[in-house]
């Protein structure tokens, strides 16, 4: 059964920076895409960053630059890097991944930067 169990959200000022685990069973973690999202109040869910099997990142232009995602195979774990937050990178974070024609997602953490 695929679980995954996001942890290291919290309360940070403007500027700080955070970073985010999401902890993967259930399935062969280094041969699968690794990403992450965020929801904010009213708004839909955002992609935020994704890598690859062979570590390639990508990133939206709203947190490139900020954001790094890197993955520890040998953990099964898949991190988020946050740097330079601003407020309005307050969201709920997600971890996700699409695994036998199915997506499934973290319970999510909660990332609040405060002005």
């Amino acid at each position: 059964q695929v679980q995954l169990v996001e942890s290291g959200g919290g309360l940070v000022q403007d500027g700080g920076s955070l970073r985010l685990s999401c902890a993967a069973s259930g399935f062969d973690f280094r041969r699968y895409i690794m990403q992450w999202y965020r929801r904010s109040p009213g708004n839909q869910r955002e992609w935020v960053a994704e890598i690859t099997t062979d570590t390639n990142t990508n990133y939206p232009e709203s947190v490139r630059g900020r954001f790094t995602i890197s993955r520890d195979n040998d953990k099964n774990t898949v991190y988020l890097q946050m740097s330079s937050l601003k407020p309005e990178d307050t969201a709920v974070y997600y971890c996700h991944v699409f695994v036998g024609l199915r997506h499934f997602w973290g319970q999510g953490t909660q990332v609040t930067v405060s002005s």
